[in-house]
């Protein structure tokens, strides 16, 4: 895994600290074909930028030229604040996106593509941040979402997941004892969003993450 940088960004609730991957070849950098920010799962369970199917996906979206941004939710490592069920923690998503923007956008050029990346209650964030973008006239290239967080689930939590564009790239464990397989196709079905279901994986997706990486390869130019 590349060498990250890590940044404490003004967000609107105080500090964001997000972890940058850049695209590496050797010594030499290499200029970014697109820029991916990637969100964690629920920080009241234990979720950090370093989770294994986080990281999993940012390598991934570096191995199809992506710069790629991890930033940590409210009150985890060092970004200030509390838990907001989804809602500020867009904000701060927003904000991140506003610095993506600004860093690695080259002046007078045609803007990178942003692509959006999330797994669990990260997939849920990124789904209302892609709406959000797609309101203030910067919608994203495309979305990955890896067990995501929609309906009922455990912990009597509930998730209305917002609507996603019709290429975004869905995968769920067939086994996932934290958001049931049944949830998430009740929410794509209405959609006519298209599920990828890896048999056999749990939530967190043990011995199963390279599947997720041959998906997303395999789906990318489609």
């Amino acid at each position: 895994m590349s060498r990250h940088e890590r940044i404490l960004l003004d967000g609107p609730g105080g500090k964001i600290e997000v972890f940058i991957d850049p695209l590496e070849s050797g010594s030499a950098p290499v200029f970014p074909q697109g820029l991916a920010i990637i969100a964690h799962p629920h920080p009241l369970f234990g979720g950090t930028a370093d989770n294994k199917v986080v990281t999993t996906l940012a390598r991934t979206l570096r191995e199809l030229g992506c710069l790629t941004l991890r930033p940590s939710f409210r009150g985890v490592g060092g970004s200030a604040g509390e838990h907001d069920h989804g809602i500020a923690e867009t904000d701060d998503l927003l904000a991140v996106h506003a610095y993506a923007r600004s860093r690695f956008d080259v002046p007078s050029a045609v803007r990178l593509p942003m692509f959006l990346a999330g797994f669990s209650f990260g997939a849920y964030v990124i789904a209302r941040l892609a709406q959000r973008l797609v309101e203030s006239g910067d919608p994203a290239r495309r979305l990955v979402l890896v067990g995501t967080a929609a309906g009922f689930i455990e912990g009597a939590r509930t998730y209305e997941t917002s609507a996603v564009a019709a290429d975004t790239i869905i995968i769920h464990g067939a086994r996932d004892e934290t958001v049931p397989l049944a949830s998430v196709l009740a929410w794509a079905e209405p959609l006519d969003l298209p599920v990828t279901v890896i048999p056999g994986a749990d939530h967190f997706f043990h011995r199963k993450l390279h599947l997720i990486r041959g998906i997303i390869h395999g789906a990318w130019n489609r």
